[in-house]
């Protein structure tokens, strides 16, 4: 059978600046997934798009091509209104672990489809499966009676979910083509509105650890992406929030488990507090719950009874202690000051290299590895004091964990001169130090001993976390 159209032809219409039609978007999403469109002929034509753009129509039908491409999910004889939430990435984002029961524990059903961390970026899954038992891989019925017994759901997406943006996201992460807004949107909302949640929430990052580097270019996208939604009938807002610096205090699977336990039980960093209750409260608000109180759940601990039923509905052992990296070494401060700059990227790439993420889709993880810093954005810190923890399985990884935390990483300001000296550069004060108080006997049901969490304390941070809320004037 004769193809309708030819691939050049429509990489000639885009490279042109022309508007490509309906039936030319189908055709050539279906026919590179089914191989008759080249993988080079499919780089050409997502350059043009870089290069050229889409129009919102362009932009909607792409995204549609691309869920027809698979299955749509659905939630039949469910009696809980859905919600969802999807983060673009950063560094210490652990948002989805406490916000998922919290919000559930108000009511709603909330099906979260999450995946794997790649470079510096962290994955749900595998932050998940640092928990002794729990496995990230769900039929749809199993899902379903989750979801309907539970109310939270945190688990791997199935294949049958838009594989045309599966084949598509690989191409374009070797053809440099991964910055497209169309594109990332139409990647994101594919999947999203595939999932067949009633509402979407979503949290663009913005900053050196997220993949959008300026607020502009992040409310672009998330403009976009709240268009696609609403265009088809999948509420949706989005907050853009700031990822300069890493959020909370723990950067590694295990590490950030521990922590958004903490949250459950109330205590926890302010930042990670303030943003899972930003997030709940749209969420909820989108339930139909705009009256919830998803800061009183957290604070008195009442959200944990649903972390806890998750965890062991996916085979989970909640109790279980928490893995913990075999070797550690203490990063000191240097000077004496505040803490001005802690840049998410360098901190996500020294995690990364420690073994908390992978360079390569199938690459392992080490559970326990990553870092744990004892001063956050604002805090006044005294020469000597330890700043942060790394943690690894493997030793010699310390060396290339340190550097990447070299020239311009971290700046500390003096009181009182502001020449004061600054940590802007290599060879920071390494000190073997004792186990940090917290770091052990840690488990998925609480923290352990000698880490009290009764509250967030700390001084108001110097850091806006949301900077824009993104909603369809309709």
């Amino acid at each position: 059978m004769a193809e309708i159209f030819d691939a050049v032809d429509v990489i000639i219409a885009k490279r042109d600046g022309g508007e490509l039609t309906g039936p030319q978007i189908d055709w050539v999403v279906d026919a590179y997934t089914r191989g008759v469109v080249a993988e080079e002929q499919m780089s050409a034509l997502a350059m043009a798009i870089l290069l050229n753009g889409m129009s919102r129509p362009e932009i909607q039908r792409w995204t549609q091509a691309m869920i027809a491409s698979g299955k749509r999910m659905a939630w039949p004889g469910l009696n809980r209104p859905t919600v969802d939430k999807h983060s673009t990435g950063g560094v210490g984002d652990k948002i989805t672990l406490p916000l998922a029961p919290l919000v559930a524990s108000f009511g709603p059903g909330v099906p979260q489809l999450s995946g794997r961390g790649l470079g510096h970026t962290g994955g749900t899954l595998d932050k998940l499966e640092s928990i002794k038992g729990w496995r990230a891989d769900l039929t749809e019925a199993e899902l379903l009676s989750q979801l309907d017994r539970v109310g939270a759901v945190i688990c791997a997406a199935g294949p049958g979910l838009a594989p045309a943006d599966k084949k598509l996201y690989a191409l374009r992460d070797v053809t440099g083509t991964v910055e497209s807004i169309p594109l990332i949107a139409s990647s994101i909302m594919s999947k999203k509105i595939a999932e067949g949640a009633a509402h979407l929430v979503l949290d663009v990052k913005c900053g050196s650890g997220a993949f959008m580097k300026d607020q502009v270019r992040a409310e672009e996208l998330a403009r976009v992406m709240v268009q696609l939604g609403t265009d088809a009938g999948l509420g949706t807002t989005a907050l853009v929030t700031d990822m300069s610096a890493p959020l909370g205090r723990t950067i590694g699977n295990a590490l950030e488990v521990r922590e958004a336990v903490e949250v459950l039980a109330g205590g926890g960093p302010p930042d990670v507090v303030e943003l899972t209750v930003a997030l709940a409260r749209e969420m909820l608000a989108a339930s139909g719950l705009p009256d919830a109180d998803p800061a009183a759940a957290l604070a008195n601990g009442s959200a944990m009874d649903s972390w806890r039923a998750m965890i062991q509905a996916q085979g989970g052992d909640p109790a279980a202690p928490l893995p913990l990296a075999r070797h550690h070494e203490v990063l000191a401060a240097p000077a004496t000051g505040r803490l001005t700059r802690l840049d998410a990227l360098a901190v996500g790439t020294a995690a990364w290299r420690l073994g908390a993420g992978r360079a390569r889709k199938e690459d392992p993880v080490q559970a326990g590895a990553g870092i744990e810093l004892h001063a956050q954005l604002g805090d006044h810190v005294t020469a000597g004091q330890p700043l942060a923890t790394l943690w690894t399985d493997t030793p010699d990884r310390f060396a290339r964990a340190l550097e990447a935390l070299g020239a311009n990483a971290i700046e500390i300001t003096g009181p009182i001169s502001p020449t004061a000296e600054s940590a802007t550069g290599p060879g920071y004060p390494v000190a073997p130090g004792a186990r940090p108080p917290g770091a052990q006997g840690a488990t998925a049901a609480g923290p352990g001993p000698g880490h009290p969490t009764v509250a967030p304390t700390g001084p108001p941070r110097p850091r806006q976390l949301v900077l824009a809320r993104i909603a369809d004037p309709r």
